[in-house]
């Protein structure tokens, strides 16, 4: 598959595919023309070395955690490391109001309460309504949504000193770092998504990563390793041998094939990552010389892994904001406005199934303003360009006409 590049008719270039993933490696048809000849993609069939096991090795080693589980999806990552963490019924769970509602889902899934706090204009936590609601907590799990990272130096700072276990959603991080640290090893539990607009593609797919023998056995059996199979994964066979027979099956398990497809792309992480933060940044600093939009820029610590960029409209009404999306659209640029398009599952109030609905003033009024535009690493220079010109104008459009000075 060869990725669609812009082109040019007559003065006009048109604007890039965007919504497109990134082509699969040669390599994966190998693997997979094998498993079509045996029939054998269910991970427990192999005696060992299966691709999904080989999969969890590799991702544990590329980073540096101890233990990996690979699964259907990161809401099932998040789901198996609620209920690993043996907490009781009801337990109230806090995480940002700014994430995707398979997070609260995962939460009520897991037979617990979602708590939302504030997030700011820079998608990040609000650190002070994040400290105030700590109070009753049992777990957190901090969103690094769309790739952007809080503060974790203070986030787990104020849930050690409570004894709170932190699970990182890192869904749209993989490749992101904190500190020289890889994200999604920074708390209990780390969880990735291998769906298509991410990173790494597999169509679904998650996995979760952890130092913690006891909470991995729990998620291993909980998976679907009935029976013995859990002896196949390279974890403490005592740890296993407590909770045999003890905890029930959810059948959450990756195949063989989704392993063959994910396994190829690993060596390509680091040149996919490299070539994310150059196009967003080169992205983010033409669309900040508007006077309409404004990028926020990565805290001091974190050295982000994007495919897409964010921002914020400035000095538009939502009726405006509106006319942008639309004239963006026109133009060949598809723009989500979190708090603007219509049933977002980013948006908090559309999350009807939450207990407890809280009212978060800060947070939507950034999602009432903040957008989004995919920016796969495949994109050249020149395309890049089109979609800030194609941007610019839509804002300056829906700005309407400058007054000259004096009149």
């Amino acid at each position: 598959m060869i990725p669609p590049k812009a082109t040019s008719t007559g003065n006009a270039t048109q604007p890039p595919n965007v919504h497109d993933a990134d082509p699969i490696p040669d390599a994966a048809r190998v693997a997979i023309d094998a498993m079509l000849r045996t029939g054998d993609l269910f991970r427990y069939t192999t005696p060992e070395n299966s691709p999904v096991a080989l999969l969890e090795a590799e991702f544990a080693a590329l980073l540096g955690s101890k233990y990996a589980l690979a699964v259907s999806s990161c809401s099932a990552a998040l789901f198996l490391s609620l209920k690993s963490l043996g907490l009781p019924r009801d337990a109230r769970v806090l995480l940002p109001g700014f994430t995707f509602a398979a997070v609260p889902s995962s939460v009520v899934h897991a037979d617990c309460i979602p708590v939302l706090c504030e997030v700011g204009d820079n998608y990040r936590v609000d650190m002070a309504d994040f400290e105030a609601k700590l109070d009753g907590i049992s777990a957190i799990i901090i969103s690094h949504m769309r790739g952007h990272t809080s503060d974790m130096d203070a986030i787990m700072d104020l849930a050690l000193a409570r004894d709170i276990p932190v699970i990182e959603d890192a869904a749209h991080s993989l490749g992101t770092t904190w500190g020289g640290q890889n994200i999604g090893t920074i708390g209990r539990v780390g969880c990735f998504s291998f769906q298509s607009y991410k990173m790494i593609n597999a169509g679904e797919g998650g996995i979760l990563i952890t130092d913690d023998a006891d909470l991995v056995a729990r998620a291993i059996i909980m998976s679907g390793a009935y029976e013995h199979n859990w002896k196949k994964h390279p974890v403490l066979h005592s740890a296993f041998a407590q909770w045999q027979n003890q905890l029930p099956l959810y059948n959450l398990r990756m195949s063989n094939l989704s392993a063959a497809v994910i396994r190829p792309q690993l060596p390509h992480l680091a040149a996919r990552v490299k070539g994310g933060r150059t196009n967003h940044d080169y992205v983010a600093a033409r669309l900040n010389a508007s006077p309409y939009i404004t990028v926020p820029g990565a805290l001091p610590l974190e050295v982000r892994a994007p495919d897409s960029i964010q921002f914020n409209l400035v000095g538009l009404d939502d009726d405006d904001v509106l006319v942008f999306a639309a004239q963006a659209e026109a133009r060949g640029v598809k723009v989500q406005v979190f708090g603007l398009s219509q049933d977002n599952a980013r948006a908090f109030w559309n999350w009807q199934f939450m207990p407890e609905m809280p009212e978060l003033p800060k947070t939507r009024a950034m999602l009432m303003r903040a957008c989004d535009v995919r920016l796969p690493v495949r994109l050249t220079q020149d395309e890049l360009d089109v979609i800030v010109d194609i941007l610019t104008q839509a804002a300056a459009a829906a700005a309407g006409p400058v007054a000259a000075y004096g009149t």
